[in-house]
């Protein structure tokens, strides 16, 4: 059972193989300035699974969180299209880190898995009209640091060191290992 209404987490589990139900968590993603990136997104993604796991006992429950960073200070989901376009300038020409954490549960065995990846992305200098072009064609409010690596990422991404699934919000090389642990197998 994915804990996620993100599109692009159901999309990375479909293209794997995997057979899954969504279930959105009722909780919100929690923001605390004391806690670094890793802890951040680890909180969160718990706090996710947990919400699920106890309303399904029996199922096995991924949930995960990614949040970007720049120079140690967390770059969240933008409110609006202005802050989308600041954010891309702070990101522009420079190199943040991507985390994405994820926690699978399952209740009635007790079992459970929590783990993180590390991206390192690397911006085009970026243009007042390359942003406003870029904006144009994708919806930023709901990605962390206001931009997809997938579609028209390559416009704005020169490199990307680690994980590319992690990126875009779910680093499968981890987690289809985990999920293999839980007797979880893609199908062919």
């Amino acid at each position: 059972m994915l804990a996620s209404s993100s599109p692009r987490r159901a999309a990375l589990l479909s293209e794997g193989g995997f057979h899954f139900e969504i279930a959105k968590p009722r909780v919100a993603e929690k923001f605390d300035a004391a806690l670094t990136l890793r802890e951040l997104t680890l909180w969160n993604a718990i706090r996710k699974g947990m919400s699920i796991a106890q309303a399904r006992p029996d199922a096995v429950v991924l949930a995960a969180d990614t949040l970007v960073a720049l120079e140690n200070q967390i770059i969240g989901k933008p409110t609006d299209l202005s802050e989308a376009s600041q954010m891309l300038r702070r990101l522009s020409g420079r190199t943040h880190e991507v985390c994405s954490a994820v926690a699978i549960y399952q209740q009635t065995s007790g079992r459970s898995a929590v783990f993180h990846d590390v991206s390192r992305v690397r911006f085009r200098r970026l243009s007042e009209a390359t942003i406003e072009k870029y904006l144009a064609k994708v919806s930023p409010l709901d990605k962390a640091g206001a931009y997809a690596a997938q579609g028209s990422g390559a416009e704005i991404i020169v490199k990307i060191d680690g994980s590319f699934t992690n990126v875009v919000g779910l680093p499968m090389e981890k987690t289809v290992a985990e999920l293999t642990k839980f007797g979880i197998q893609p199908k062919s």
